[in-house]
C-alpha cells in the first residue's frame, strides 16, 4: 500500500470510529454545533457548589482547592505541563479544562469517571492531589455551622456526606459553559464575523479529517481515540490511557478526545502537556493522527480558526467562605 493510500485509509478509519462522515453541506449540517447558554435551574445548589469549589479546606493541606488545578481565570486549567498536588508532588498528567466538561462522554483523560459528580470525589481523596479522605472532608464541613445551614437549605436537612458534596460541586460545574464564541456566531448566520484566514483554517480543519474526532458542540469530548494513529506517539509520561480502566491492551494510549473550546487558553496540550503552543499541537496532530505535514501557512490558518472557539467565560463572583469553628479539623500542609 502506498503511503498516500495508507494516510487516506487511516483518516477514514478514524471518521468511521467516531461515527462521522462529512460531506459538502449547508451550514446547518456542519460537524460543529453552537454551545447553548446554560439555564440555571438550581441556583442555591450551584452557589453551594461554588463555595465548595473554591474551598481549600477540602484538601489535607488546607491549601489546594478544585480551582487550583482548574483555574477559572485561566480557561479552567492551570497552564502547567502536569499539575502540582499535595506536598508539591508533580502530577502524572495534564489538567484538562473544566469549561464545558458537562458535554464530555466521561471525565478524566481515561474516562474512569462516568459523570461530573463521580469525578468530583476523585481528587479529594487522591494522595497526589488534595490528599484528604472523604471522611475528613465531611468532618471539616460538618463542623462549620454555616455550611450545615446551607446544606439544610439545599437538601432539606443539615446532613453532610460525600454524595451531597460532589452533587453540589457537579451542579456548579454544569454552569461553566462558554457560549457565543465568534465561531458560534458564524454558525448562527453572521457570515462577516470570521476573517478569510479563519474560514480557510476551518475548511482545512474539516477537509483534513480533524472533524472526525473534534466535532459536536464541544468540538471533542465525545469519543476515545488512539494517540498516535498513523505514527506512534513518543512520551516519557506513564499514563496508558483507557487501558488503565478496561484492562484491555487494545485500549492502550486511547484517551478521551479533548474539547477544543477555548483551546487558546488551555495550553500546554495533550495528556502529557508536551505541546507548549497551539502551532506545535496542530503540527503534531497532523503528523501523528492524519499523516499530514501542514505547511506554515496551513498551520497558521488552523490556529486562527481554533482561536475563534473562545467563548464567553463564566462570570464568577468570588464566594466568601464560612469561617472554621473551634472544633474544625485543622490542616496538615506538610505531611
Amino acid at each position: 500500500m502506498s503511503k498516500k493510500l495508507f494516510q487516506i485509509g487511516a483518516i477514514a478509519s478514524v471518521m468511521l470510529t467516531a461515527g462521522w462522515v462529512w460531506a459538502d453541506s449547508a451550514a446547518g449540517d456542519e460537524p460543529i454545533q453552537p454551545i447553548a447558554p446554560y439555564k440555571l435551574t438550581q441556583p442555591a445548589k450551584a452557589e453551594l457548589g461554588k463555595k465548595l469549589w473554591f474551598d481549600p479546606r477540602l484538601s489535607r493541606s488546607g491549601f489546594i482547592s478544585c480551582n487550583s488545578c482548574h483555574n477559572l481565570s485561566m480557561g479552567g486549567s492551570d497552564n502547567l505541563k502536569t499539575s502540582i498536588g499535595h506536598n508539591w508532588q508533580k502530577g502524572p498528567i495534564n489538567s484538562p479544562t473544566v469549561l464545558n466538561s458537562s458535554l464530555n462522554l466521561a471525565q478524566f483523560w481515561d474516562g474512569r469517571a462516568k459523570n461530573l459528580q463521580e469525578q468530583a470525589g476523585g481528587p479529594i481523596a487522591n494522595p497526589g492531589e488534595m490528599a484528604s479522605t472523604h471522611t475528613l472532608a465531611v468532618d471539616v464541613l460538618q463542623s462549620i455551622p454555616q455550611y450545615r445551614q446551607e446544606f439544610a437549605r439545599v437538601y432539606g436537612s443539615d446532613k453532610i456526606d460525600i454524595n451531597r458534596i460532589t452533587d453540589a460541586i457537579a451542579v456548579f460545574e454544569e454552569t461553566l459553559v462558554t457560549p457565543n464564541s465568534r465561531f458560534d456566531k458564524w454558525l448562527k448566520g453572521d457570515k462577516k464575523v470570521l476573517t478569510a484566514q479563519e474560514l480557510a483554517g476551518y475548511q482545512l480543519f474539516k477537509n483534513s479529517g480533524c472533524v472526525a474526532c473534534h466535532n459536536g458542540p464541544a468540538v471533542g469530548g465525545a469519543s476515545f481515540q488512539k494517540m498516535g494513529l498513523v505514527t506512534p506517539y513518543k512520551t516519557d509520561n506513564p499514563a496508558i490511557g483507557r487501558a488503565a480502566v478496561t484492562g484491555k491492551d487494545a485500549d492502550r494510549f486511547n484517551f478521551k478526545v479533548p474539547t477544543l473550546r477555548n483551546v487558546e487558553l488551555t495550553y500546554p496540550y495533550f495528556h502529557d502537556g508536551a505541546a507548549a503552543t497551539l502551532s506545535e499541537a496542530v503540527d503534531t496532530m497532523g503528523k501523528l493522527q492524519l499523516g499530514k505535514q501542514f505547511t506554515r501557512s496551513e498551520n497558521a490558518n488552523i490556529v486562527a480558526f481554533l482561536k475563534t472557539l473562545t467563548g464567553d467565560q463564566p462570570k464568577i463572583d468570588m464566594p466568601i467562605l464560612p469561617p472554621s469553628a473551634d472544633n474544625t479539623p485543622r490542616p496538615h500542609p506538610f505531611d
